[in-house]
């Protein structure tokens, strides 16, 4: 049952981490700052998505090169997703102001 939750929070995950790059793509040149915030978003359910990986490679089976890559994965998705939190909380301060600033030079 917790194999088919962590499955399920992996493809949530990935659904999110292509819809925050689906919207920095699709974000105007004008708007970098936004541009940032999204692509610091998606890195953030991209970090999520190894965190989520990696436990549910310790639910398998047992052997040595699962736990090696869960090991690896879910550090790895600890230090993605904290630097993207951070990098997203830092550039949404700054979202209101850039479109303020676009609004009046247009």
């Amino acid at each position: 049952m917790l194999n088919l939750i962590f499955v399920f929070l992996i493809i949530g995950s990935g659904v999110f981490y292509f819809y925050f790059k689906y919207r920095q793509f699709r974000t105007t040149y004008v708007l970098p700052i936004r541009k940032k915030m999204y692509a610091s978003r998606a890195g953030t359910y991209l970090g999520s998505l190894l965190i989520f990986f990696g436990l549910n490679q310790f639910m398998l089976d047992d052997g040595i090169a699962r736990y090696i890559v869960a090991a690896i994965f879910v550090p790895l998705g600890l230090y993605v997703t904290i630097f993207n939190f951070r990098a997203h909380k830092h550039y949404k301060q700054f979202v209101a102001e850039e479109a303020e600033l676009n609004k009046t030079n247009a």
